[in-house]
């Protein structure tokens, strides 16, 4: 895990982007707020709070794409997920009126359980990151337009048209689909 952390800052850092120290400091502070944020999301007895706190966990993780030269991605983050998926999330919060906590979830065989398939889980994960093996960066002939969107608006339209049409006609009919339906109206058949 350490070996691919250390080859994204090598590669930010020879891109010229930022330089080695303020890389690692800034590093440091954004991984901490994004581990704050995301023990606060899954501890925090209201579920509103639990919502803000991914949310500042999604512009953390935004951040640290933009460390990785990943402009794109952070973007593409900030916007469908901190954005749509949130607000989604709020709604159904609100919607609910959540107000009494689910005593069912205190239960000690539940917690155990819960510490058991984490534990385990992160011993599968390190045990396989373990074993993966270290790829040196080439400083000087890296290229650092990699995740720039200009270059991947290049690749989407040229070597990737086809697909990116379909999914673009799929969305299109889901929309008319869902709008076919949202407008049904009683004893009407719409198909």
């Amino acid at each position: 895990m350490y070996s691919i952390i250390a080859q994204a800052q090598m590669q930010a850092v020879s891109s010229g982007l930022v330089p080695d120290n303020k890389m690692k400091i800034v590093f440091g502070i954004l991984a901490f707020f994004t581990i704050f944020s995301a023990i606060m999301t899954i501890s925090s007895k209201n579920p509103v709070h639990s919502v803000l706190y991914l949310i500042i966990t999604f512009f953390t993780l935004s951040a640290h794409y933009i460390l990785l030269n990943a402009q794109f991605l952070a973007a593409v983050n900030i916007i469908v997920y901190a954005g749509a998926i949130m607000v989604l999330f709020l709604f159904v919060i609100m919607f609910l009126n959540i107000k009494e906590e689910n005593e069912e979830f205190k239960k000690p065989i539940i917690t155990g359980t819960a510490i058991v398939i984490g534990t385990t889980l992160g011993l599968v994960i390190w045990l396989l990151l373990k074993n993966t093996p270290s790829y040196s960066v080439d400083r000087y002939n890296y290229d650092s337009q990699v995740g720039m969107v200009e270059k991947l608006g290049k690749v989407l339209y040229s070597e990737y048209l086809l697909p990116f049409e379909l999914v673009s006609v799929l969305f299109l009919v889901a929309m008319v689909g869902s709008v076919m339906l949202g407008k049904r109206e009683a004893g009407e058949r719409n198909f």
